[in-house]
């Protein structure tokens, strides 16, 4: 089942639980922190790993050092996930692996399935079962390096995202690689080179249009659209462009741009999309196109695509923002200015008729934050096992299961309750 589809919004006015409300903005600022949400305070784990609302249960999926199917070790670096309709209501994850050439827990693969046999990240799958069982997992992409985000395609595939632009081994890095979820085994390695060389950091696609947007985690980085020349068949080639604000030449999006405002766009091509140097943002800033602070998460719902800026705001501590393909329009829909109600956040993901989750990666104890249709925030988990950020927040095809990964040591959750 593809959410992304499937209408997010509804009608309900601003909520009544104590979280915190985005609008009006002036009186926002002034909380120094956020309460409940509509699923209640959180519950200290007896355990000190997940703090969640009453009534929810989490259990431990796949952890870093376990042996998977294929004989290999889960690797390290939980990060960005995808989830998938697996046979007999399973749910499928492709999950990446935030690795290094140094890293320790790299991920295991035969040298002729590496894209580059010095790198160590990649990606790994899991099959999890109606029951939240893990049924089994195993090695799937291998040989790149800092697999960080990505994002799911309509077509049942995950892109994954080297947040990185190093040569390493006479292999050229900073690419996004696709991943079909029904893989059994390695798939060969193919760097989608016209999307982009770049620091990505995550990708959403619009499936009325095909249309991939984009992020780059980097201070002055851009906000991407790649056309493809065939929408499912993504080694074909396409076009890609920056975002442009209208009448805005260059602007830097970080500090003082005015909120719940939408500005028109329009997109300037990047000429040369895999240079030998880091230029690909060069090449768009110099034709206009605006910079966003951290671009982070993203992800399509409800006819918008949100994204993330972890550094965003006058403070430093991130914002949300959406784009609407319908409209062209981009809008600062959140920015606090306050870690105590946003922290850096990161992955994203929107659930129909429900709620945005989000991933914080900030400083000191991080949560997993809900945002409602009205616009307000409240924190749905706390990681009280260490200060590790969360990673990779996804749902199950029916909605009733929300997997995530703590990047250390390496955990993926499943997490359910009453929804």
């Amino acid at each position: 089942m593809n959410i992304s589809r499937r209408q997010f919004f509804t009608l309900a006015g601003a909520s009544a639980t104590g979280a915190v409300l985005l609008s009006p903005l002036e009186a926002f600022y002034a909380k120094p922190a956020i309460a409940a949400g509509p699923y209640g305070n959180l519950v200290a784990d007896p355990n000190r790993v997940l703090d969640l609302p009453a009534g929810f249960t989490y259990r431990r999926l796949s952890e870093t050092g376990q042996t998977m199917n294929d004989g290999y070790r889960v690797p390290g670096g939980h990060d960005g996930m995808g989830a998938f309709p697996g046979s007999n209501g399973s749910t499928i994850l492709i999950r990446n692996h935030e690795l290094s050439n140094t890293s320790s827990n790299g991920l295991g693969a035969p040298n002729n399935r590496k894209y580059n046999t010095s790198a160590r990240g990649g990606c790994t799958k899991l099959v999890v079962s109606s029951s939240r069982t893990l049924i089994e997992h195993r090695g799937v992409l291998a040989g790149t390096i800092r697999n960080c985000a990505g994002g799911s395609t309509p077509s049942g595939s995950w892109l994954t995202c080297e947040e990185t632009f190093e040569t390493s081994n006479n292999k050229r890095h900073g690419y996004v690689f696709e991943v079909p979820s029904n893989a059994t085994t390695f798939v060969t390695p193919v760097p989608l080179t016209a999307m982009g060389r770049f620091n990505h950091e995550a990708a959403a696609v619009d499936p009325n249009t095909g249309y991939i947007y984009m992020t780059e985690d980097r201070s002055d980085g851009l906000f991407y659209r790649f056309i493809p020349n065939q929408t499912n068949n993504l080694s074909a080639g396409g076009l890609l462009y920056a975002l442009k604000i209208t009448g805005s030449s260059g602007i830097n999006t970080a500090t003082g741009f005015p909120k719940n405002i939408s500005r028109a766009v329009e997109w300037v091509q990047i000429t040369n999309p895999d240079p030998s140097t880091d230029s690909v943002r060069t090449q768009g800033y110099n034709n206009g196109a605006a910079r966003f602070s951290g671009g982070e998460g993203i992800f399509y719902g409800g006819g918008y695509v949100y994204f993330t800026c972890k550094s965003g705001g006058s403070s430093g501590d991130g914002q949300i923002w959406r784009y609407s393909p319908s409209s062209n329009t981009v809008e600062l829909y959140i920015e606090p200015n306050n870690s105590g109600i946003l922290d850096n956040p990161d992955n994203i993901v929107v659930v129909p008729n429900r709620d945005i989750f989000l991933c914080e990666d900030g400083d000191g104890t991080d949560y997993i934050l809900g945002i409602t249709p009205s616009g307000s925030l409240y924190k749905f988990a706390k990681n009280a096992l260490n200060s590790s950020e969360f990673a990779g927040v996804c749902f199950s095809p029916d909605g009733q299961t929300m997997f995530v990964n703590m990047q250390t040591p390496g955990i993926t959750f499943a997490i359910w309750g009453p929804w």
